[in-house]
């Protein structure tokens, strides 16, 4: 079982983007900027960070929910870290708020809704096909 995870856990990531990172990566009519998919994915890393160290045995972190908004671009090269803060527990769920910045200014913010589950559960019901 879970330990109790304090509201303000906190988790970062990093990363500098790469051309795989952009708009035109994923189609090449598409601006050279950083895509909105992976700020999202920086922001869900950095909430599993914030939420990790609490699980035991096989359990991890899932995401449930995304409410971002990309507010700003950033070209190849930049620097970006994203930052969550747990914010919420509703008695299965967490909510962390997320933001994202690169090298100047923050560029998105929003929440991320996490659930934790047992690893080997979670393994077994995808090879069921089933919820």
């Amino acid at each position: 079982m879970v330990k109790e995870i304090p509201i303000g856990a906190r988790g970062e990531a990093s990363e500098t983007v790469e051309f795989k990172h952009t708009l035109t990566a994923h189609h090449p009519e598409l601006p050279l900027v950083y895509s909105t998919p992976d700020m999202i994915r920086l922001m869900e890393t950095a909430a599993f960070h914030a939420l990790q160290p609490y699980c035991e045995g096989d359990e991890i972190t899932v995401g449930t929910s995304i409410n971002i908004q990309h507010r700003a671009a950033s070209g190849i090269g930049t620097h970006m870290q994203a930052t969550a803060v747990l914010e919420l527990f509703d008695g299965r769920f967490y909510v962390l708020r997320v933001s994202a910045r690169d090298d100047a200014r923050e560029i998105g913010s929003g929440t991320v809704g996490r659930a934790v589950v047992s690893m080997g559960q979670f393994v077994e019901k995808m090879k069921n096909g089933s919820r």
